[in-house]
């Protein structure tokens, strides 16, 4: 499965064994090498976000904005512009890291696309949603603090236009048994890409305090008592799931 991309600066932060393991952050280093990073990483994100047009194509609105929180390097911002359709509609990208802020606007400047795209260097809980049609969270919840989602899950039900649409994809925890068989297959999956067992470890570890992940019960659960009238999962592989709730 896995072959270089020598466009594409392959992800070796966890090759050699590290004395000591820090928190995972979203810094330079891992700005460098995130492409190669989350779709080795990420089992069917090329797919999800090859549905991202589709659903804007559906779901957005005339004279209203899309949003995408988390954006990292813009995959997911630039999914969404060409699946714009209509003339008056415009995008804000949010993340917190300014390496990744930086590097996602040298990726839109080179995006074929005229639909605008506002960039924000803050932290996504601090960000004023509204007239928004369509908001976009891709593996981005999960490292919120927990006591805080349900406030920014509010936040963005409040700020979407009434029918307007919030995809979430998330990593989901399991039952015991289950979790177990995933998070195998998880590891399977990242072998086939070329990720050797001590990075596998390594990065779980720098993770396990970073990442919390939450059941699909939960997350349905949550967006239920923000206000969403309809969730439905729409997408899974393994224990990566994407969410689909309707104002």
């Amino acid at each position: 499965m896995f072959a270089m991309n020598p466009d594409k600066p392959q992800d070796t932060l966890y090759s050699q064994p590290l004395e000591a393991i820090t928190d995972f952050v979203f810094d330079e280093s891992v700005v460098r090498v995130f492409r190669d990073m989350i779709g080795r990483s990420v089992p069917g994100y090329s797919t999800l976000l090859s549905m991202i047009p589709v659903i804007m194509r559906k779901h957005g609105q005339h004279d209203s904005r899309a949003y995408d929180l988390g954006c990292s390097l813009g995959a997911s911002t630039l999914a969404m512009r060409h699946g714009i359709s209509h003339a008056k509609m415009d995008i804000v990208a949010v993340d917190n890291s300014v390496a990744m802020i930086e590097t996602c606007a040298k990726n839109i400047a080179q995006d074929s696309s005229p639909v605008p795209v506002s960039l924000h260097c803050e932290d996504i809980r601090q960000t004023h949603i509204s007239n928004a049609s369509v908001v976009v969270m891709n593996f981005t919840l999960q490292f919120v603090a927990r006591e805080d989602r349900l406030s920014l899950v509010k936040k963005i039900y409040d700020g979407l236009n009434p029918s307007g649409v919030f995809l979430l994809s998330e990593k989901i925890s399991l039952a015991p048994d289950q979790q177990e068989w995933m998070t195998e297959l998880h590891h399977e999956f990242k072998k086939a890409n070329g990720y050797s067992e001590l990075e596998i470890s390594q990065k779980r570890s720098a993770l396990e305090n970073v990442l919390v992940p939450e059941s699909i019960i939960e997350h349905e659960q949550r967006l239920r008592e923000a206000g969403f009238s309809r969730v439905m999962p729409w997408f899974q592989c393994f224990n990566f799931v994407s969410l689909l709730a309707i104002k």
